[in-house]
């Protein structure tokens, strides 16, 4: 089985890939989704609390908007979560590997592949791209984040143009390229 990564920048447009694999019959596992998960575990919710005290919470429960005000402002507090929840994503990601270990090829979508060094587990590295302009008015649309917020994140993610050199296949959702077709060529390629 190959093992594939799929990244890209936040608002590149990550899920609609993942989406259009998933209809291939590739399965694909969502690490921030599966982040997401870890947030609701109570042992997790009180070693963010006691990092970050009960700003981060509603109802006793983490929320993610609040979280991330602290987190996207604060390099070393964006470390801290990312030292908390990344190595359970990655044990979690091994076993749904082995869950699926015969097929194929799987795909792992992370948007912080290169900067959290987990690209190194990798036989393969799908990039989506965009440009600059349109990822800001998916993210206002989407989010509803201002340009101050979605630069706050994007400081934390590298360029595109160095993942490109890192990446074995490139998919550029920019609304000139047509993105079906290069996600098929790139199937065909990890089936041979």
């Amino acid at each position: 089985m190959i093992r594939v990564a799929l990244t890209g920048n936040i608002g590149a447009g990550k899920s609609t890939v993942c989406r259009i694999f998933e209809l291939l019959g590739v399965p694909v596992y969502h690490a921030d989704a599966e982040a997401k998960k870890f947030l609701a575990d109570s042992a997790i919710v009180g070693i963010l609390v006691k990092q970050f005290n009960d700003v981060i919470l509603t109802d006793s429960k983490i929320d993610r908007q609040k979280l991330a005000a602290v987190v996207f402002r604060d390099r070393e507090a964006l470390e801290f979560l990312n030292s908390v929840i990344h190595p359970l994503v990655r044990e979690d990601l091994r076993k749904w590997i082995a869950r699926n270990a015969n097929v194929p090829y799987i795909i792992q979508e992370a948007a912080i592949l290169f900067e959290s060094g987990f690209d190194s587990e990798f036989d393969k590295i799908i990039l989506v791209v965009s440009p600059h302009d349109l990822v800001l008015k998916r993210l206002r649309d989407r989010d509803g984040l201002s340009e101050k917020e979605i630069e706050n994140r994007l400081i934390h993610q590298w360029d595109q143009d160095k993942k490109k050199g890192l990446s074995d296949f490139v998919i550029y959702n920019d609304e000139k390229h047509l993105v079906i077709p290069q996600v098929l060529e790139i199937h065909k390629k990890l089936m041979a």
